[in-house]
């Protein structure tokens, strides 16, 4: 497990690279470079690749468990040489969405945590708090709890007014009183930024994971204005597939490299 908690190496690391640019680790088989396999091995490669093309630029990485979990077998081989490969002063999200309850949340945990070493992951809440105390109970450890999320079809669910609140809210004020809530984030979208402020508001010191900019196309600069924490911190602005396929052939690395220079200064961290 990398050392510190995941707020104090994100804000730390966001200060040093002056941007809250994370960068999604999304490796479609279908969206590989010409030049790759269609293989655990091409996705490897790919990983590895793309990682020494832009860690100096992130403030963080979030490797998307679906796409490895998608390799089969080899898969989780691939995820923990990504993880490898990623310098240990740039922490990493576990893009798990995870939720269950009981001696299944447990193991989650435990695979996230004590196997793979991340330090955070984002956790399904709608089970309610019994389903994410296990991921808590690992010391120094966070979760950001899906709050109002990015894809179009979001407010179906997440925006249905429950006591004059709107459903999302529920999620972080609730949450806001468990145990460990110092520790407990939030997945904020960028197409929705109404609903990102008010859950800033309503969490003010709490890590935000935002995604939806980028091909989403939310507005990066809102969401600095909106999202950061008072003291500038507390923020990792997802960008994914804009990133790693803004190259498509022999170069991709190089093109990589660009856009997630494009997208590090869109996300400058001004405080």
């Amino acid at each position: 497990m990398r050392g510190g908690s995941f707020r104090r190496l994100l804000d730390e690391r966001s200060r040093i690279a002056g941007t809250y640019l994370c960068v999604g680790l999304d490796p479609d088989l279908e969206r590989l470079p010409a030049d790759l396999p269609r293989s655990p091995d091409g996705v490897r490669a790919f990983m590895l690749r793309v990682i020494e093309a832009t860690h100096d630029l992130a403030a963080c990485y979030k490797p998307n468990l679906a796409f490895f979990e998608a390799l089969g077998p080899e898969g989780w081989r691939v995820l923990a040489d990504t993880l490898a490969a990623i310098p240990p002063d740039v922490p990493v999200i576990a893009a798990a969405k995870r939720g269950d309850v009981g001696n299944t949340a447990r193991a989650y945990a435990h695979a996230l945590f004590g196997v793979y070493g991340f330090t955070c992951a984002t956790v399904s809440p709608y089970l309610g708090c019994d389903s994410v105390a296990p991921f808590l109970d690992h010391a120094g450890c966070s979760v950001l709890l899906l709050a109002r999320t990015s894809n179009p079809s979001a407010a179906e669910f997440q925006n249905l007014e429950i006591g004059g609140m709107p459903l999302y809210l529920h999620v972080v004020t609730v949450s806001q009183a468990w145990e460990h809530a110092d520790r407990i984030g939030y997945v904020a979208g960028a197409t929705a930024p109404k609903e990102l402020a008010a859950i800033r508001e309503a969490a003010p010191d709490a890590t935000l994971l935002v995604p939806g900019v980028g091909e989403q196309r939310g507005d990066a600069d809102a969401v600095v204005r909106l999202g950061a924490a008072a003291g500038g911190g507390g923020l990792a602005v997802n960008v994914s597939r804009s990133i790693l396929y803004a190259g498509r052939g022999g170069d991709f690395a190089t093109r990589a490299r660009d856009a997630a220079r494009h997208y590090a200064g869109l996300l400058e961290r001004r405080a």
